[in-house]
């Protein structure tokens, strides 16, 4: 499998070369490295400095996003189902400088507050075979978009603008279309349940269900224009139907759950008004409620919608998984275009491991091999996978020898450097 992605995405590459240090960067990515960026990797695979890999990232001359559309169209193969779930979201990491593009001090809740960090919109495609990122947008500042010196010294183009995170997850949900990936529905957190993007997803003849704020406003049947968390009075005590959710480490999850039909606020022209129901659900044990808008051309069961809603999760999933496994969030990288051939790499690497293990559970699942035994997780795969199919890093004497005597060099002319710009700078009038 790991051999038929690299083969498709090799077309993306107009040079051997190129191709080759790819296939190498994807492989190194996945091997057990204490760091994963161009030294470590370069070192593991075995070259003699890791220009080739810092070549390949920033001047090589190759297509970052066909490769990634090459990948997500092989990706969707092997999940669709039939009944697939586009799923919105972002996830941050935080950065030592403001040098990096993008970088600023902004709020994510991926670090749990306001930290300096590159914020990225991300995109999952869903099914019950399995689900893997399949797209990615860098998060521009509205400051930073304005901030012509770090336009220039984070190599960010002209045509590229200020848009806002909904705008941005527009933009991967549009190009996923275009690409011919279809989904019956679309899901995201609060961020995502404004009504431009709404409209935009029943363009493209998909249902939404979208969390919103308690203080999102709508109309009800009598034309009574109402917050969400005032709507829950409208509610019947009897209409309220405990469902599970999912299952967790410690058990079950239940929540009570009940959907109110209100009127419909993002209609497109031309298109039909179709069913908008507002969901909400309580902890059946604090009583907390959360919100989600949710739109379908015909009625749908209240238990559709819920599994729906609890699909969101998986894109959290693959966050966690694309970092630890693939080292999404570990790129040393300062401009554009290496943080868009970084992270499509590191896609590449964690979209087969992402398939891998979803066929290897369909696999043992019609084999009947359940025997005590939790369905198979990347992470486990990848134990499975190092030193098999993925080499072993190069860790022979000689070969570590030179990369010791290389950093070191190499170190050495930096210091040289800070200590001669600082001597000048503490001279200049």
């Amino acid at each position: 499998m790991l051999a038929d992605l690299l083969g498709r995405v090799a077309g993306c590459f107009p040079r051997r070369e190129t191709r080759q240090s790819c296939g190498q960067m994807v492989r190194g990515l996945l091997m057990e490295l204490d760091d994963h960026n161009c030294w470590t990797i370069a070192e593991a695979v075995g070259h003699r400095g890791p220009h080739r890999l810092q070549h390949l990232l920033s001047r090589a001359v190759w297509d970052d996003q066909q490769a990634l559309d090459t990948a997500s169209a092989w990706a969707v193969s092997h999940l669709d189902d039939g009944d697939g779930v586009l799923i919105v979201d972002e996830t941050a990491d935080e950065k030592s400088s403001c040098d990096a593009a993008g970088a600023a001090r902004q709020y994510s809740g991926t670090v749990g507050g306001i930290a300096l960090c590159q914020v990225a919109v991300t995109l999952t495609y869903a099914t019950s075979h399995g689900h893997a990122l399949i797209g990615r947008a860098l998060y521009l500042p509205e400051a930073r978009a304005a901030d012509e010196e770090h336009r220039e010294l984070a190599g960010i183009p002209e045509e590229v603008l200020f848009a806002t995170k909904p705008q941005l997850a527009d933009g991967l949900l549009d190009h996923a279309h275009a690409r011919g990936i279809r989904a019956g529905f679309v899901t995201g957190d609060e961020v995502y349940g404004g009504r431009e993007l709404r409209q935009g997803i029943r363009q493209r003849q998909m249902g939404y269900v979208l969390a919103v704020r308690a203080n999102h406003t709508f109309t009800a049947g009598a034309g009574r224009t109402l917050a969400a968390a005032d709507a829950v009075r409208l509610i019947p005590a009897g209409a309220w139907h405990r469902m599970r959710t999912g299952s967790g480490t410690k058990g079950t999850r239940h929540y009570d759950w009940a959907m109110l039909e209100v009127t419909s606020d993002d209609t497109p022209d031309g298109h039909d008004e179709g069913h908008s129901v507002l969901l909400v659900r309580r902890h059946r044990y604090t009583g907390t409620l959360s919100f989600y808008r949710c739109w379908t051309a015909g009625p749908v069961p209240l238990a559709r919608l819920i599994a729906i809603a609890v699909t969101r999760w998986r894109i959290e999933e693959d966050h966690q998984l694309a970092k630890q496994a693939a080292g999404l969030d570990a790129g040393q990288v300062i401009c554009w275009t290496s943080w868009h051939r970084w992270t499509a790499i590191c896609l590449l690497a964690y979209i087969y491991l992402a398939v891998a293990a979803a066929q290897q559970r369909q696999h043992e699942a019609g084999q009947g091999l359940d025997v005590g035994l939790i369905p198979i997780t990347v992470p486990e795969l990848l134990r499975l996978l190092r030193d098999t199919l993925i080499p072993p890093p190069r860790r022979d004497r000689p070969h570590r020898l030179h990369w010791s005597t290389w950093r070191r060099r190499h170190q050495h002319r930096a210091r040289q450097a800070h200590q001669k710009w600082n001597a000048y700078a503490e001279t200049a009038p």
